[in-house]
């Protein structure tokens, strides 16, 4: 199963077309991580992907904060990160991300591509499709899942 990841896109249609038109053939589900939680509808109804999306601190839509899910024996956590103090490190994160068991813990809100090894879990934010801290291109993540192994690649606008 192909993915799409990214977070923090607040509401750059502009950005997020962009990658609908490079994606729209690869990818099999969206992942967005929060900032803007309408973006992630916006997504949907343009690929016409099915999206599992949470509410970031930017939003104030009734909507999931986290979310746990799996994908071919991959166990995924899913949030914002604010809430977890991630602009000073992912230890809390990845704390969390452990007790729920899970694999992999994506998160978003520090706008700045991340990918490390925290107790045992993989911690990764995609960046910011719109507004990016650690560079002048906004980024996403493409993951391949498949039989409990995933690769994946960091891609720019």
């Amino acid at each position: 199963m192909k993915l799409l990841i990214l977070s923090d896109s607040h509401g750059s249609k502009v950005n997020m077309d962009k990658i609908s038109t490079l994606i729209i053939e690869e990818i099999d589900l969206i992942i967005h991580a929060g900032d803007n939680f309408r973006d992630s509808i916006y997504l949907k109804k343009s690929i016409g992907k099915p999206v599992i999306a949470v509410a970031g601190n930017c939003d104030f839509d009734n909507v999931e904060t986290e979310i746990e899910f799996e994908i071919e024996g991959i166990k995924f956590f899913l949030t914002h990160g604010h809430r977890y103090r991630v602009k000073q490190g992912s230890y809390f994160l990845a704390e969390k991300a452990k007790e729920k068991g899970a694999n992999i813990a994506i998160y978003g809100h520090t706008h700045v591509k991340e990918s490390t090894f925290e107790l045992g879990v993989h911690i990764l934010n995609p960046g910011s499709l719109s507004l990016p801290r650690d560079g002048i291109k906004g980024s996403y993540i493409i993951m391949d899942v498949n039989d409990a192994d995933y690769h994946f690649e960091f891609r720019y606008l």
